[in-house]
């Protein structure tokens, strides 16, 4: 059985944990070391536990607590070339990193990891799609735009985190500065919630067993705007979907024989 669970997701820090049989994955610890140890004795973990962390990219909700649990549970780190060269900039001393490239799959444990590239203001940004033989779990949480790409590997995924970062509207009538409007909005920003739903439209979601919204912008959007935007695009009732908070991020999720 494969299944999986949110920290936290938000501006305020990033960390996702994917399991199957004894292998376990944190993906991002935008957490500090103290944190992200409550946050997973929550789910029912120790750090300990963890088997190998993998960064998206350089950004401080998702990075900057990596490092420090990474050497604190024994996990590997792995990351992009491009990530870790502006990982070396901060003055977190660095464990052995492991390069992943973003077009070749690797494998931990029971786990298959494919990485892929997405257009985000990061050095060499990646997202990902996790495997365990039978099926497939998609992640997307820092993206400007949707490729043809990221399309293809998100393609007839059994579950998929999807970032509905914020409605344009409210974006627009946000007191944020300009630049930050413009950062957030631009092709290298944020999915807001229509583009969210576009992809649905694109892909093959007929084995979709589980779809969450992921980092919301708490300023710039509701989880009753995600969660219609979705709704609409799957023609699925609301209670079907669901979104990850910042302070608890989503439970357990566990994906079985699709039928």
């Amino acid at each position: 059985m494969m299944r999986f669970a949110s920290l936290g997701s938000g501006s305020e820090g990033n960390a996702l944990v994917v399991e199957t049989g004894s292998t376990r994955i944190l993906l991002d610890c935008g957490f500090g070391l103290r944190d992200a140890c409550r946050r997973l004795e929550q789910k029912g973990l120790s750090a300990q536990q963890i088997d190998a962390v993998i960064v998206t990219h350089e950004h401080a909700d998702h990075l900057s607590g990596a490092a420090r649990f990474a050497r604190h549970s024994g996990a590997a780190l792995w990351m992009t070339h491009g990530t870790l060269q502006q990982a070396l900039r901060t003055n977190d001393p660095l464990p052995d990193v492991r390069i992943l490239d973003s077009h070749e799959s690797f494998a931990v444990g029971e786990l298959q990891v494919q990485p892929f590239p997405v257009p985000h203001d990061a050095r060499e940004p990646v997202q990902f799609v996790f495997s365990d033989g039978r099926h497939r779990l998609g992640v997307l949480t820092d993206t400007g735009s949707i490729t043809a790409h990221i399309t293809l590997m998100l393609d007839g995924c059994d579950a998929l985190v999807l970032e509905c970062n914020h409605d344009p509207e409210l974006l627009r009538n946000s007191r944020y500065p300009p630049f930050l409007k413009q950062r957030i909005g631009g092709q290298f920003g944020h999915l807001d919630n229509s583009a969210a739903a576009s992809l649905l439209s694109r892909i093959d979601c007929s084995r979709l067993q589980h779809l969450v919204a992921a980092h919301l912008s708490q300023q710039n959007n509701t989880p009753q705007l995600a969660l219609n935007a979705l709704t609409q695009a799957l023609g699925c009732h609301p209670d079907w979907l669901d979104c990850a908070t910042q302070q608890d991020g989503f439970a357990w999720r566990s994906l079985g024989a699709w039928q």
